[in-house]
């Protein structure tokens, strides 16, 4: 799923489980200078992260970013909410969206493109435990189904 220029950070393999998935959107983050290298290193985690508008801005909230090793002073908070850049107009609809519909605004990936930090956002509906055990149940199939096929019964 990764395109040219694009390096994946962290990725919330949980996210495709718990919601569907209705539309996707990039969003640049704003970061500290020990933010970005912590980055850089790989060392985030977007569990429990969601983003949420409040005044018109867009925050992503709950992400951890842990500190960075050689920080020191100028170190900072690892689960601070972090405003996210996008376009007025779309923030506005997926505010709209996410009032009516009772949608929810989920991080799926961060990643770096051409050397800015970027977040994927994921406008989700979640999912009901009958919805998660019928598509544990099909992957199932699908994949004995794929074992029969090759001739290892």
């Amino acid at each position: 799923m990764t395109r040219t220029g694009e390096k994946t950070i962290c990725q919330n393999r949980k996210a495709r489980h718990n919601y569907h998935i209705l539309e996707t959107y990039e969003a640049g983050m704003v970061l500290k200078g020990t933010e970005v290298k912590s980055l850089r290193a790989g060392r985030a985690n977007l569990k429990d992260s969601y983003a949420r508008v409040q005044d018109g801005e867009l925050w992503l909230e709950n992400m951890h970013i842990s500190p960075y090793e050689q920080g020191n002073r100028f170190n900072h908070d690892p689960t601070r909410a972090r405003k996210l850049l996008m376009h007025k107009g779309e923030i506005m609809r997926l505010w709209g969206k996410t009032r009516e519909n009772g949608l929810a605004l989920v991080p799926l990936r961060v990643y770096f493109k051409n050397g800015r930090a970027k977040v994927e956002l994921a406008l989700a509906k979640g999912k009901k435990l009958h919805d998660k055990r019928e598509e544990i149940a099909k992957r199932d199939a699908e994949r004995e189904i794929a074992r029969v096929a090759r001739g290892k019964v």
